[in-house]
């Protein structure tokens, strides 16, 4: 098997173009990728996919399952109007309006077209104009185009993207569009190929989940159809930036955030801690008092509740065509998901369930 070369897989994932409700595209790269490391692919009729590893439960154990949920849906737009051969859009999920200008995007229309999101000539701005942000209902692509052709090959409905690619910055950091959240689905390969030379006794179920960006609906289909008896969502988190509260960050670089809060199992924490701690791998708690806003909050409360943890990538500049992340970040978090798994036992759901008092109260 080659080397696996995680900064050449990411780049292969955030340069498709796959938003919310259309993954196709970067379904099938996920696949090509998955499956020569697991037993078995399937999917559900949400359309997200399964990749499944088995373990090899000692003699007379029953078969567990984990399953690693990390989403592959982006962001993106969709066509409004067509006047005069401009486009205006619709939000499909999360695009931020104030980061949008002058972006090159893609309309995927009969034809892919590029195109950039156009901004008004700063000399013939009103005094009311400079002192804000277009609406999302202002913005206008360009595809280059006349109006005919561009009524020809665009109708209302088809989607548009951000047209990026990934950027290379200094050290270990790199930018792109759809960090949010392919690190994480490369972080789940990267595991996936720790673990082929590593004995674990639970079955792995990847799944790259879809329409997280619009009300985390694959996790909660892929939970339901896969049944496991534990599960780790996977995510990015907020990096430290200006104008972001630094209590509610972790730092990139500083390895995996580790969701506490209500949203995840206590115990699954400390094994994960402890999983961490014994092969000198750096984490971070990351503090989530209520909704954790990510795939863990549908998956804990699917069937009759699943032990539920999160991990997590420092990302700055979120939902932007720009977000930023340390490539050594994904990387901790594919080992420690891997070492992780090869720690689990046949007694591992008895260790970390909740003990009910049977005696009567008086």
């Amino acid at each position: 098997m080659p080397l696996f070369d995680l900064k050449a897989h990411l780049k292969s994932l955030v340069e498709a173009h796959a938003p919310s409700g259309h993954e196709a595209p970067i379904r099938e790269i996920i696949r090509a990728a998955w499956q020569p490391l697991c037993d078995e692919m399937q999917g559900d009729r949400l359309g997200s996919l399964i990749g499944i590893k088995n373990g090899q439960p000692a003699a007379g154990s029953p078969r567990r399952k984990i399953m690693l949920a990390a989403h592959m849906d982006e962001i993106g737009l969709m066509v409004r109007d067509i006047v005069d051969g401009f486009i205006y859009v619709h939000r499909v999920s999360g695009i931020d309006n104030r980061v949008m200008l002058a972006q090159p995007v893609l309309v995927h229309g009969k034809r892919p077209l590029p195109g950039v999101v156009a901004s008004v000539p700063p000399h013939l701005l009103t005094a009311d104009m400079r002192s804000k942000y277009p609406t999302l209902e202002e913005l206008i692509v360009d595809v280059g185009l006349p109006a005919a052709d561009v009524n020809a090959l665009v109708q209302i409905g088809d989607l548009i993207t951000p047209d990026v690619p990934m950027i290379d910055l200094l050290g270990k950091r790199v930018a792109a569009k759809a960090f949010d959240n392919r690190a994480l689905v490369a972080a789940v390969t990267a595991c996936l190929n720790h673990l082929q030379n590593l004995k674990h006794q639970w079955d792995v179920y990847a799944v790259a989940t879809v329409q997280e960006e619009t009300g985390l609906r694959g996790a909660a289909v892929a939970a339901h159809q896969i049944q496991p008896d534990v599960a780790v969502a996977l995510d990015v988190t907020f990096a430290p930036q200006p104008g972001v509260n630094g209590d509610v960050t972790n730092e990139m670089g500083g390895g995996p955030g580790i969701g506490v809060g209500p949203n995840f199992h206590p115990k699954l924490f400390d094994k994960i801690k402890e999983v961490a701690q014994a092969n000198e791998i750096k984490t971070q708690n990351d503090i989530i008092p209520g909704a954790s806003g990510t795939d863990a909050w549908m998956i804990q409360v699917a069937l009759e509740g699943i032990p539920t943890a999160l991990l997590e990538v420092p990302l700055r500049n979120m939902h932007s065509p720009v977000e930023t992340i340390d490539l050594r970040d994904v990387e901790r978090v594919g080992r420690l998901l891997a070492l992780f798994i090869a720690s689990l036992d046949s007694d591992f759901l008895q260790a970390i369930e909740y003990k009910t008092n049977q005696k009567a109260q008086s």
